[in-house]
C-alpha cells in the first residue's frame, strides 16, 4: 500500500502565478506612486503593501510546512500499519 502522489505543479501554472503576482505588485505600486496625496501618505501605503506581501509569503510557507508535516506523519503511520499487517499471521498458533 503506497500513499497517493500529490499532483505536481506545471511550469505553465508556476509562470502564470509568478507573472500575475508581479503584475499585481507593480500595478499597486504604480497606483500608490501616482496617488494625489502627500508623500508621507504614499510612504505609509507603500509600507502597508510590503507588509501585506511579506505576510502573504509567510502564511503560504506556514500552510505548506503544516501540510508537509501532516503528510509525513500520515506516511509514518501508514508504514507502521503496513508492517503490522505484513507481520501478522492469522494461522500461526
Amino acid at each position: 500500500m503506497t500513499a497517493p502522489v500529490p499532483p505536481k505543479t506545471t511550469s505553465a501554472f508556476f509562470m502564470q502565478s509568478a507573472v500575475s503576482f508581479g503584475v499585481a505588485l507593480v500595478g499597486l505600486g504604480v497606483g500608490i506612486a501616482y496617488l494625489p496625496v502627500n508623500a508621507w501618505m504614499r510612504a505609509f501605503l507603500g509600507i502597508g503593501l510590503l507588509y501585506t506581501v511579506t505576510s502573504a509569503f509567510t502564511l503560504a510557507k506556514c500552510i505548506r510546512d503544516h501540510q508537509e508535516t501532516v503528510s509525513v506523519v500520515h506516511r509514518v503511520d501508514q508504514a507502521r500499519l503496513d508492517k503490522i499487517l505484513t507481520e501478522h499471521d492469522p494461522f500461526r498458533g
